[in-house]
C-alpha cells in the first residue's frame, strides 16, 4: 500500500466500542463506516463528544478523518471515536498533547459494565428478603 503523506492512525476504545481513526489534513470531512458521521450518529450530543478533540486544539475544517467503529451502543462508539480522534491528534502534532491531556481527552475511560452475579438479581440489586 502506498504511504499517504500526513496520513496518521490511531485507535480509540469506550466500553466494547473500538474505533479505528486515520486522520489527514483536510477539510473537515469525518466518515464513519462509509457514511457522513452526521448520517451514523443522528444524536446532537454524539456529533458534540466527537467534535471536542478539535475544539481543543483549534482544528475544526482542517482535518479529514475516516473511522471505521464496531462492538457496543451508539454512545460507546462515539466515545470511541472521541478518543482515537484525540490519539490521532496527538500523534499528528505532539504540541497538541498538553491541551488534549488536560481536557481528559487522551485518558482511555475504563469503566464498563459490571457483570450480573449468581444468587443475586443482578451486579448489586439482591432479590427480595424477608424477615418474615
Amino acid at each position: 500500500m502506498a504511504e499517504v503523506p500526513g496520513l496518521v492512525t490511531a485507535t480509540g476504545k469506550r466500553k466494547n466500542a473500538i474505533a479505528r481513526v486515520r486522520l489527514l489534513p483536510g477539510n473537515g470531512i469525518i466518515t464513519v463506516n462509509g457514511r457522513t458521521f452526521e448520517d451514523y450518529f443522528r444524536r446532537e450530543s454524539s456529533r458534540m463528544v466527537i467534535n471536542q478533540p478539535f475544539e481543543a486544539v483549534n482544528g475544526e475544517g482542517r482535518y479529514d478523518v475516516r473511522a471505521r467503529v464496531h462492538g457496543g451502543g451508539v454512545s460507546g462508539q462515539a466515545d470511541a471515536l472521541r478518543h482515537g480522534i484525540s490519539r490521532a491528534l496527538e500523534k499528528f502534532d505532539s504540541a497538541n498533547r498538553p491541551t488534549l491531556k488536560k481536557r481528559g481527552l487522551l485518558t482511555r475511560d475504563a469503566r464498563k459494565k459490571e457483570r450480573k452475579k449468581y444468587g443475586q438479581k443482578g451486579a448489586r440489586a439482591r432479590f427480595q428478603f424477608s424477615k418474615r
